[in-house]
């Protein structure tokens, strides 16, 4: 073996010891910036499915969950607060639920799949801001002599139904968004998962 044959094998071992040791260090310094993109387990979690227990909401009360950030109520409502819906069609801008604020399996009377029980995400449609709960008749929540019951955004005023659906001439132009949602069981319900997949 000459001597140049030798130089050669000896820098072709450089090259490629060289070329493996950066390789290395470009890939060390990748994973922290590849890792950095991926989403964090918070921000899974905001976008998660919300697992509910429902089982000591009492007729007549809301609770409220947090789903990718934003309210969700859950409201169980009493046969009295179900018997207003129907009086109130005609006062309301979509009493039949026909924009798509809901899943099709809540595109009913209720906007529910079980009657007694609203899920909806508690924002107005409007601006965004959280409505207050008015859920007694009349003059009781400050509201006037024919109110039957329902919610009031403080900041415009627009008023929403017991199952959520907005009053005619108000700012709000839509119904309250109903989630997609399925029971698991008569006492626990999943927010943002249904039959689907959703």
């Amino acid at each position: 073996m000459s001597n140049e044959q030798k130089v050669d094998c000896g820098r072709r071992r450089l090259v490629v010891t060289t070329a493996a040791v950066g390789g290395v260090g470009a890939l060390t310094a990748l994973v922290p910036f590849v890792s950095s993109m991926l989403p964090s387990e918070r921000a899974k979690a905001a976008g998660a499915p919300v697992e509910v227990d429902i089982g000591k909401l009492e007729p007549g009360q809301m609770m409220t969950v947090e789903w990718r950030g934003k309210p969700v109520w859950i409201i169980n409502r009493t046969k009295d607060m179900l018997d207003t819906l129907p009086k109130l069609d005609e006062a309301v801008s979509d009493p039949k639920s026909d924009k798509p604020q809901q899943p099709t399996y809540c595109q009913n009377e209720t906007r529910s799949i079980k009657p007694e029980f609203l899920v909806a995400v508690g924002i107005c449609t409007h601006l965004g801001c959280s409505p207050s709960s008015k859920f007694k008749h009349g003059g009781e929540e400050g509201m006037g002599a024919d109110w039957l019951g329902g919610f009031l955004c403080p900041c415009h005023g627009s008023t929403f139904d017991l199952a959520g659906r907005v009053f005619k001439n108000k700012p709000a132009p839509d119904n309250l968004v109903v989630p997609p949602h399925m029971y698991l069981s008569d006492t626990r319900l999943i927010i943002g998962k249904d039959e689907k997949g959703a």
